[in-house]
């Protein structure tokens, strides 16, 4: 089956990022491609990426240039064959509440905002009782993480439009969570004073930048070492998977 909608390079490469499961970040790693020009080409601000970037993520996902610009019609199989979606359902198990965690398996708590006091306007971020999110161990130890120190966090709003919508999953690597670990143009969960956020994160001589996809609406916000301190501002982590409904 061929996906025959007209779609552009920033569709596409969306479309093969979460078709293979990586995040920008890993396809970085993978392919030497900036974290900043995979952050525009997926926010639309860069519509026609060099060639030599082109190539490199194309040869990387086994599709020619034409059909990651969105040219031509991709096909969901990659060329040895296999169906890539069937090879990621076969390990998806159906389960609710009461289902006992699998042994290759771990249960991640949903990070929350909670009221100190009924009409006090004022929160703190606590792990959830009830929300869970279940891992596979092997993912995790792909990317790095720690079982106990995996967290979910739920985007809201529409700042990282048009990456992540109202609503979708950030998992979070909170062993990742010092200035010191920023990797400038990755994605990061803060804490702001009680209120829980997901941005694009860069170090500056003075402090940090927190950088919203959606920068029409959401302007770069620039703290310096005292504002940090001043404004409760602390890094909860290092975005390493997420995931969201098709609307």
């Amino acid at each position: 089956m061929l996906v025959m909608q007209k779609r552009n390079v920033s569709i596409v490469l969306r479309e093969l990022l979460d078709r293979d499961r990586i995040s920008p970040t890993e396809l970085h790693r993978r392919t030497g491609v900036p974290q900043s020009t995979l952050s525009r080409i997926l926010s639309g601000k860069i519509v026609d990426p060099s060639d030599k970037h082109i190539s490199r993520i194309a040869e990387y996902f086994r599709v020619s240039t034409d059909q990651l610009r969105g040219r031509a019609a991709v096909g969901v199989s990659r060329e040895d064959g296999r169906d890539p979606m069937h090879s990621e359902l076969k390990d998806i198990s159906l389960w609710d509440d009461d289902t006992p965690v699998n042994d290759d398996e771990v249960s991640i708590p949903f990070l929350r905002e909670v009221e100190l006091a009924a009409g006090s306007g004022r929160f703190v971020i606590e792990e959830s009782e009830k929300a869970s999110l279940r891992f596979g161990k092997r993912s995790l130890r792909h990317n790095g993480v720690q079982f106990d120190q995996a967290k979910c966090v739920t985007v809201r709003g529409n700042s990282m439009l048009p990456v992540l919508r109202d609503g979708a999953t950030v998992g979070v690597n909170a062993g990742k969570s010092g200035i010191g670990d920023i990797v400038d143009g990755d994605l990061y969960a803060i804490n702001h004073n009680g209120q829980l956020r997901v941005k694009q994160l860069y170090r500056l001589p003075s402090g940090i930048r927190l950088r919203s996809f959606n920068r029409d609406e959401h302007p770069d916000e620039d703290y310096s070492f005292q504002d940090i301190q001043d404004e409760q501002i602390s890094i909860l982590g290092h975005v390493f998977w997420w995931g969201m409904y098709a609307r």
